[in-house]
């Protein structure tokens, strides 16, 4: 009977240690091949680039249209949700998870050379 109350303890201390909270974190995005930062526009981009360049720097726009001079205007818009889990190994706790939504939009603006002219962007988190 002794040795029977020895196995519950121990397999209670083996599930209690289990039980311990933890984090988890987990990014999606909507282009995981190419994620878009402010960084990456900052340290890329460059006002006379080709627009070979910018394409390989920061892949396919996803909008390509032009100005009011029949310059190109290459919009890159992309959204990234953030969920952040709390709960123990095996449960995740209903209502103990936060999301954020994160989305930056990059304008880039091509003279008649078809080189960059202008860069310009805008980021917001909620």
């Amino acid at each position: 009977m002794q040795h029977t109350h020895m196995i519950v303890l121990v397999f209670g201390m083996v599930l209690a240690g289990c039980e311990a909270p933890y984090h988890t974190k987990a990014i999606r995005e909507a282009d995981d091949a190419q994620r878009l930062t402010v960084g990456t526009v900052q340290k890329e981009i460059r006002t006379g680039m080709s627009g070979a360049d910018v394409a390989q720097a920061m892949g396919s726009p996803n909008i390509v249209t032009t100005d009011e001079q029949s310059r190109e205007v290459w919009v890159y818009d992309r959204m990234a949700t953030e969920v952040v889990a709390s709960g123990s190994k095996w449960f995740v706790t209903a209502g103990a998870s936060r999301t954020t939504q994160r989305s930056l939009t990059v304008v880039i603006r091509f003279d008649d050379a078809k080189r960059v002219r202008e860069v310009a962007y805008h980021q917001s988190q909620f």
